[in-house]
Parts: structure tokens; C-alpha cells; sequence
């Protein structure tokens, strides 16, 4: 599903004295496939422009397409609509595992799988729900545990489970790996990158503060301040821009900031600020001046 916005505008509190403008003009285009991130600092826009995407938040102004469904236009926007939509774009919130409710895992991720798929078979909802299980690598023995009893790590995975039962097409995943532990995060990004590249979700779109993480997981980057995008494309791209990221306190990844060092003692080194290719060719500068 393509997503394409234009001139996307939110206010919150419109008619009072307190009104926020979340949202000025948007347009951005995300394309099917893309692993797609969006940062930003606190209050930049992102989280509402997210919820846009699946009608937790109603389009007011602007348009915005996701797949073949125009939100613009009221008159086909019926309850039907929506339900189809959120089928098809999973929203993961930050901190998810705090929404587990069931008594039990099973139950938990069967919710979601029931609501979208009310005619199915008893079956059909167990086999869909270890699925989603396999895909997020929790063993089989944890369905009949309480999701409050789980590690950190596995109530995050559990939680995207209950999300992920439902087929969606897109995944949108707010600061996916917050709170997690080192070894937690490597292996949560790990999951949502095997998800993408089996064609399980085709497009994967995470929020995130982490420009590391960012640099190292995502094709695309949109910059969000002020409700308004003030550049988006490659990571390598919008990276090499890193006095306008710290100037919109956001930074750059620690590789940036290296090369950035490297530079003011006259060593100029081309990278694309992933870990891998900084090392690959500060390991080729040496070779060359040595």
C-alpha cells in the first residue's frame, strides 16, 4: 500500500483558547516496500501524523491516500472503510505491552485476529495465533501464561503479535525498541526486518528519537519539527545535514559525529553513516595513507 499525503494539516483543540497546530502541510509520500522512519524531537508532529494513518485520527484537512482508500473523501469514509483500513495498517504504540488485558497470551493476540475476522473457526484463530507467535520467535509454551508475567522484551513482542494476527500490509511502530535492553533491541529489529524482507508486512514505518537506529534499519527518513517536514530521503542523505540536525536538537549518529570530528583535523572520509560502511572505509583511508 502506497501512502501519499498532501497538505495534511491537524489542530488540536480547534474552537478553544488552546488550540496546537500538530500538523502544517504535510506532504510526504511512503513508498510500498520502504522501511520507512520518522524522527523528530517531543511535540514535532510525528506521533500525530502516524495516527493519521489509519484513521485514529480523522483526516480534517488535506488528503491523504493509503492504498485505495481516500480519506478525503467523507461520503465513501463509513465504519466498513475503517475497519478494512486498520486490518491493513497495524499500529504498534510505544510501550504496547502496557495495553496486554487477557487472562492468557493466547487470548490477548486471539483478540485482535477475532475482531477482523469474526467468522472464523476455532481453528483458524489457534493457527493464526501461533503464527504470529513463530513470526515474533516466543515458544509455544507461553499461550497459556499470563502476558504479566513475561520478560520485558517478550511482553513487546506479544503485544506486536496481537497486531500483527490481524495481516496488516503496514506496520507502524512507535519508538519500536524503547525501554528494550541492548541485545532486546538487536534482536526486536532483527524480527521486523525478517517480517519486511518475507513480504509478511511490505512496508515497515517506525518513530524514533535513536538517529543510530534509524541510520542502521531504515531506506527512507522523513524530519518532523514544528508540524511541518523540513527534509525527508536517504538516511545518507538528510545525515549529511548534521548542522541542521543539531540545530533541530535532534543530532546525528554517532558515526556522523566522527566524521564530523575527522573533518575539522583535515581527515575527510565519504560515508553513508552506517556502522559497517563507516569502519569498511575509515579501514581503506588507512590502507591508502599509511
Amino acid at each position: 500500500m502506497r501512502i501519499v499525503a498532501e497538505n495534511l494539516t491537524f489542530t488540536y483543540n480547534k474552537k478553544s483558547k488552546f488550540a496546537v497546530d500538530a500538523l502544517k502541510d504535510v506532504s510526504l509520500t511512503i513508498e510500498e516496500g520502504s522501511f520507512f522512519g520518522i524522527i523528530g524531537h517531543t511535540g514535532s508532529g510525528k506521533s500525530t501524523f502516524i495516527q493519521h494513518l489509519n484513521g485514529i485520527i480523522p483526516l480534517t484537512s488535506g488528503k491523504l491516500m493509503v492504498g485505495d482508500i481516500n480519506l478525503a473523501d467523507k461520503k465513501k469514509i463509513v465504519k466498513k472503510k475503517y475497519k478494512q483500513l486498520r486490518s491493513k495498517v497495524g499500529m504498534v504504540f510505544q510501550y504496547p505491552e502496557y495495553q496486554l488485558f487477557a487472562e492468557t497470551v493466547f487470548l490477548d493476540v486471539a483478540f485482535g485476529y477475532k475482531n477482523f475476522y469474526p467468522n472464523s473457526t476455532e481453528e483458524e484463530v489457534k493457527m493464526a495465533v501461533f503464527k504470529a507467535l513463530d513470526m515474533l520467535g516466543l515458544p509455544k509454551d507461553c499461550i497459556n501464561k499470563s502476558p504479566l508475567d513475561l520478560s520485558g522484551g517478550q511482553k513487546r513482542r506479544v503485544a506486536i503479535a496481537g497486531v500483527l494476527v490481524s495481516k496488516p500490509e503496514v506496520l507502524v511502530l512507535d519508538e519500536p525498541v524503547a525501554g528494550l535492553d541492548p541485545v532486546g533491541k538487536n534482536e526486536l529489529m532483527k524480527i521486523l526486518h525478517d517480517l519486511h524482507r518475507s513480504g509478511v508486512v511490505k512496508t515497515v514505518i517506525i518513530v524514533s528519537h535513536d538517529m543510530d537506529e534509524v541510520c542502521e534499519n531504515c531506506s527512507d527518513v522523513a524530519v518532523f519539527s514544528e508540524g511541518k517536514i523540513v527534509f525527508a530521503g536517504k538516511p545518507s542523505e538528510v545525515f549529511k545535514r548534521s548542522k541542521e540536525m543539531n540545530e533541530l536538537r535532534l543530532g546525528v549518529p554517532v558515526t556522523g559525529f566522527l566524521l564530523d570530528e575527522l573533518k575539522a583535523v583535515g581527515v575527510e572520509i565519504d560515508s553513508d553513516f552506517t556502522r559497517e560502511d563507516f569502519v569498511q572505509n575509515i579501514a581503506k583511508y588507512y590502507k591508502d595513507n599509511k
